[in-house]
């Protein structure tokens, strides 16, 4: 389990540049202010060293020799506030949320979630203001819902579709059959072929007939090509595999029909990662459902992971990926999005880093948005406090996602409202499925 940053209560107010207070988004059109020691001391003529608390309650009395001053002074404070804040809020506040512009558009607006983060205010007030769906990142992976052969969890996964359900979201289902992140009952047994065919029929039947109904759409098969196009070597494929090793992308079709048995109304995607442009891997994944779409086979769609980890990204070839597998009859899911940027020591990017990534987000969007067939965006996670990307590059980059770790929006943010508002045919998007 990899450790969550410190919250932010527990920083002080002066860690952001010693500014006199900073802003953080918790719903649409509303900034929430924390104001700073400093700016009590400059309105009331008290040091950082003593409470304000007696300028606003029991200890301003009638008898205080300095009561009419200070009563002066803190009615000329209250009202520079409020005016302030009315500012601040003016000129800080999104025009709209990314939930609301989406659902304007036809597109879904998403994020992966921890359903452990709910009970944290501003995480749980920000996800459900800003995105109309929601995935869990690891509550319905194999570790976290079959941690023994015999025993079925889905206390995580139920929270997720419950808090889904409660703010009118939709959920992505996320992942039934992948080589990877697979409980150690799993990969270090010497199941046979039989065997593993009965286990993954089993758990896809099981799980998708819990949340039909529920769950809307799933990415039924995860990352199963290597770079160069070839299928990756796997438990389910050839190691020793499910009884289709050597025979192409026949496991692959097999676990489809078990997930579309289990809810003939979900649609199934396949999802991977680094085949979003034109290349070898994309080749073959197009060759894959091409074929599946002539024969019949239930797949309904296309997740590209989007992660970005060197602030370049190549939206011309990604807008002509995304039109080839529309062009099937396909859905495209932008299915895990994130934009990493070098940071210091402090784990902070620089303002042109910023810039750099707001403008790919931008880009991003707007191939999707300019696709009919594109039908949502979806981001790993929405906040930096909780971003995967310190993990995976050892601390090297970061700072990847359009809110940062206190919730504030930053240009990335922008950037997709913006290409989100950008006017475009009205007849690319109906309302999302």
């Amino acid at each position: 389990m990899r450790k969550s940053p410190e919250s932010v209560q527990n920083r002080t107010s002066r860690s952001q540049n010693d500014a006199f207070c900073t802003c953080t988004f918790v719903q649409s059109g509303i900034c929430s202010l924390n104001l700073h020691w400093d700016f009590f001391a400059l309105i009331f003529g008290y040091s950082s060293q003593r409470t304000v608390t007696p300028y606003l309650g029991k200890n301003l009395e009638r008898g205080d020799p300095d009561f009419g001053a200070k009563k002066m002074s803190w009615n000329l404070a209250s009202g520079i506030l409020l005016l302030g804040l009315g500012s601040l809020s003016a000129q800080l506040s999104p025009a709209q949320s990314l939930r609301n512009c989406g659902t304007a558009r036809g597109v879904l607006i998403g994020t992966a979630v921890r359903p452990q983060l709910f009970s944290e205010g501003l995480y749980s007030r920000t996800l459900a203001s800003e995105f109309s769906m929601i995935e869990p990142e690891d509550a319905m992976k194999w570790w976290m819902i079959r941690p023994e052969q015999a025993t079925f969890d889905f206390t995580q996964a139920d929270r997720v579709v419950e808090f889904a359900e409660k703010h009118s979201m939709k959920v992505r289902g996320h992942t039934l059959a992948w080589g990877w992140s697979n409980p150690s009952w799993l990969n270090q047994n010497s199941f046979t072929t039989e065997q593993l065919n009965r286990l993954l029929q089993e758990h896809i039947e099981r799980v998708v007939t819990r949340y039909r109904g529920r769950v809307f759409a799933w990415d039924v098969v995860n990352e199963a090509f290597d770079e160069d196009g070839a299928l990756k070597a796997s438990l389910w494929y050839n190691r020793p595999g499910i009884g289709f090793a050597g025979k192409s992308t026949e496991y692959i079709e097999q676990a489809f029909h078990w997930a579309h048995a289990a809810d003939p109304e979900a649609l199934l995607f396949y999802n991977d990662n680094g085949a979003e442009t034109l290349n070898k891997k994309s080749d073959a994944i197009y060759a894959m459902v091409k074929d599946f779409k002539y024969r019949g086979v239930p797949i309904d769609g296309i997740g590209m992971q989007m992660h970005i980890f060197d602030l370049q990204a190549d939206s011309h070839s990604i807008s002509k990926n995304i039109a080839r597998f529309t062009a099937l009859d396909l859905q495209v899911h932008i299915t895990e999005m994130d934009v990493a940027a070098p940071v210091d020591t402090m784990g902070r990017a620089s303002a042109a880093d910023l810039a750099r990534q707001a403008e790919i987000y931008r880009a991003i969007a707007s191939a999707c948005f300019a696709n009919a067939g594109c039908s949502a965006l979806q981001t790993w996670g929405f906040t930096d406090k909780y971003s995967w990307i310190g993990w995976k590059t050892k601390g090297a980059k970061g700072n990847a996602l359009p809110f940062d770790r206190y919730y504030s929006p930053k240009p990335a943010y922008a950037a997709l409202e913006g290409s989100c508002a950008a006017k475009q045919p009205a007849s690319l998007h109906s309302s999302p499925q």
